[in-house]
């Protein structure tokens, strides 16, 4: 009993030893620095969100989503889409990834192509479910 014992406080010991020896050299003091992008926006107010980084995107060429059809519709108010032109997005929509959805629509703003006020709900739900 007293052997286990004693095994049990070598091994406390070091195992004591260890970590302050492994954590020697290491700068845990200095805090982690993040840095805030477009690809980080979530939507909470910060030094760089979604007004930057509209103005980041508008300066870069125009990312197409297999979209290219759309561009027929720019100019068109939100409210004036038939059902199957609205289809029409709701495809497009569709076929991509989530995570893309926000990307998407900063791609029709920077066209001019507003999007059907028929697929808004589902297209805000996509974005804030990301």
């Amino acid at each position: 009993m007293l052997i286990l014992i004693l095994s049990i406080v070598a091994l406390g010991i070091f195992a004591a030893l260890y970590s302050l020896l492994s954590s020697r050299g290491k700068h845990d003091d200095e805090p982690i620095k993040v840095v805030q992008t477009c690809a980080t926006c979530d939507g909470t107010p910060t030094t760089k969100c979604e007004q930057d980084c509209m103005m980041e995107a508008s300066t870069k060429p125009i990312e197409y989503f297999d979209d290219e059809e759309l561009d027929s519709f720019i100019g068109r108010p939100a409210d004036s889409y038939t059902d199957d032109e609205t289809e029409q997005f709701s495809d497009v929509l569709y076929t991509m990834r989530q995570d893309e959805v926000a990307a998407w629509c900063r791609s029709l703003n920077l066209r001019g192509i507003q999007l059907p006020n028929q697929i808004k709900d589902e297209v805000v739900m996509m974005i804030s479910d990301n």
